[in-house]
């Protein structure tokens, strides 16, 4: 950071010496349980035309509250070589991300000659009062650059002595939308905050994760009865997904993708190993034949289901899919993620009721004896 930078910033003043707009955006919660800020700057081509060029982005964000403890960040931007008569603008976008809070924001970008654009903004983050009580990721005043690596590795959670459950959680890492051949990272992001989510809870000790996908029919990655969830581990197989191919050898089979659920649920629901309780996550799953009610009958699951239906437009698609329809033959329960706050109060919810179904359990053997 230059003497000059900091001169710019204390003079808050919006300089355009550099000609730029800068549009701020508002805080916008993410299914990470962050709030993200992000912002869009304008610049027209011809003031970056030549030979390749360096803008250097300087903001600095300061918490009101905390006025003397102001973070400062910084994005690098390369320029490629641009023709002297080009026409129109350069859109460039920036983000960064924040807890509960107000804020002040100094920003201001540079090229090699020296030039530069200044723009000053507020913003506040705020959960509605009926979300209070969400436990964000990012404390009340905090900032931190965005993290754009969904699979590091979590922090340690102290886990509670009393009582801890185990669960064992099959999510179906799969696009919102059936027929894209990719997972869109916004997919990857929520279906990845609910696997976090279930990760912090305390009253949780154990688990067991089953990733899988219908599409290509086969689990893509397995973690049994762990004292945490290997992200890393997770993303790696994830990257082995070919989503959009179909093996050859089940071209010719009929409702394979059926057989390959009922096969699943016939083993983690009705198999050795029995959780305290299973947890089913993933998009829709409509498929041409639900799983038969005279396979599930031969399943007796002596633990809670539940399902985290992860669907962010219910209204298009208000029909219960196939493994709602085995989740709901067990006398599960369905739970609908469309909004960041519906991942934390349904886990939440899942887990008291997977540890109310512990204790159940151990007063019914209690007053057995």
């Amino acid at each position: 950071m230059f003497n000059t930078d900091m001169a710019v910033m204390e003079m808050q003043e919006v300089r355009k010496d550099l000609p730029c707009t800068v549009t701020p955006g508002k805080p916008i919660l993410g299914f990470d349980l962050k709030f993200h800020v992000t912002y869009e700057v304008t610049v027209p081509m011809r003031e970056l035309a030549g030979s390749e060029n360096l803008l250097t982005v300087v903001f600095r964000v300061t918490p009101q509250d905390r006025k003397d403890d102001p973070v400062y960040l910084t994005q690098r931007l390369k320029v490629p070589s641009i023709e002297e008569d080009a026409k129109g603008d350069a859109y460039l976008t920036g983000m960064f991300d924040v807890g509960e809070g107000k804020y002040h924001v100094d920003w201001l970008m540079r090229d090699r000659g020296e030039r530069v654009c200044s723009f000053y903004w507020d913003s506040e983050a705020v959960l509605p009062d009926k979300d209070k009580a969400i436990a964000m990721n990012i404390p009340v005043s905090g900032v931190r650059p965005s993290d754009f690596e969904q699979f590091h590795e979590e922090p340690p959670v102290e886990r509670s002595a009393e009582q801890p459950v185990n669960v064992r959680v099959l999510i179906n890492f799969a696009p919102q939308n059936s027929r894209s051949a990719t997972l869109q990272p916004l997919d990857t992001s929520a279906l990845v905050s609910i696997l976090r989510t279930i990760s912090r809870d305390p009253r949780i000790n154990r688990f067991t994760i089953v990733a899988f996908n219908l599409q290509e029919q086969r689990v893509v990655y397995r973690q049994d009865a762990a004292d945490r969830i290997d992200f890393p581990k997770l993303g790696e197989a994830l990257e082995t997904l070919k989503l959009g191919t179909i093996d050859a050898s089940k071209l010719g089979q009929k409702r394979a993708d059926t057989e390959f659920l009922t096969d699943l649920i016939r083993k983690e629901a009705g198999g050795d190993g029995r959780p305290d309780g299973l947890i089913f996550a993933g998009p829709k799953a409509i498929l041409d034949a639900n799983v038969p009610q005279d396979a599930l009958k031969e399943i007796e699951p002596e633990f809670p289901l539940f399902y985290l239906n992860y669907n962010l437009n219910p209204q298009a698609t208000p029909w219960r899919d196939s493994i709602g329809h085995a989740v709901k033959f067990f006398k599960g329960h369905e739970f609908t993620i469309s909004r960041p706050r519906d991942v934390w109060f349904a886990v939440s919810e899942v887990v008291s009721r997977i540890v109310k179904s512990k204790q159940g359990k151990r007063l019914q053997a209690a007053s057995g004896n």
